[in-house]
């Protein structure tokens, strides 16, 4: 009889942000500030960065998370002055943002962290997560250190979602049959399909997503939540259904 004995957490955008997308929460701070530019020139300047934060060692290993999306926010402003010449892309703006990205965390935190606080007395976990290096200070800082058996993180690792292979890191650190664990995350593409090509169970935290992302024919979510809040009756509600 297979039932859930173990759990594997994504953390930017499941844990930290309720399943919105990181690009929607920063795009929101972007509105807040007044920074009037058009969708397609925001989301350039969000993979630019991105992509610049993945090449090189930008982010240092005791980098905090207010440190990291500082930086952040600079590397897109300096695309953004590049790309328009506009003089409204400050060093100060980019700081008001960035910290306006830090307390909508700090906010959703004061709820995903008691959820996670008692998934971790009942199951072990994991957390498998797309990230700089510095996941263990930012772990700290938010409170969540000691709730996770191991921190699989790609850029420690070096390798990188959706890549099965990081999942896979994951399952072997819970030493759990695939079957006996369950994988939530905020991406089908990134976190659900890789998973469920291992033979996890998954639940989608499908809240507001940075595009559409079809469902492959055989690897359908288990479950699917609009809230981290849903969470701990998704996997009751998996526990039950076992024969």
């Amino acid at each position: 009889m297979s039932t859930i004995k173990g759990v594997i957490f994504d953390y930017g955008g499941t844990i930290d942000t309720n399943g919105v997308h990181w690009g929607e929460v920063i795009a929101e701070q972007y509105r807040l500030a007044g920074v009037g530019i058009d969708r397609d020139l925001y989301r350039n300047a969000y993979v630019h960065g991105e992509r610049s934060l993945a090449k090189a060692p930008i982010i240092t290993p005791e980098d905090t998370f207010h440190t990291l999306l500082r930086k952040k926010i600079a590397i897109q402003f300096e695309y953004l002055r590049e790309q328009t010449l506009s003089q409204q892309f400050t060093t100060a703006l980019a700081e008001r943002i960035a910290d306006g990205c830090y307390n909508k965390v700090k906010e959703t935190l004061a709820t995903s962290r008691a959820i996670v606080e008692q998934l971790s007395k009942q199951y072990p976990m994991v957390l498998v997560t797309n990230f700089y290096g510095n996941m263990p200070v930012v772990l700290k800082e938010f409170g969540l250190a000691g709730y996770f058996k191991c921190i699989v993180e790609s850029s420690i690792v070096g390798i990188r979602k959706p890549d099965p292979a990081l999942f896979a890191l994951g399952v072997d650190a819970l030493q759990l049959p695939a079957e006996e664990i369950v994988v939530i995350g905020d991406s089908y593409r990134k976190d659900i399909y890789p998973s469920s090509t291992l033979g996890c169970k998954t639940i989608w935290l499908k809240n507001i997503c940075w595009e559409e992302e079809p469902i492959a024919d055989g690897h359908a979510p288990t479950a699917i939540i609009g809230s981290i809040e849903q969470v701990t009756d998704a996997i009751s509600a998996l526990q039950s259904k076992e024969p």
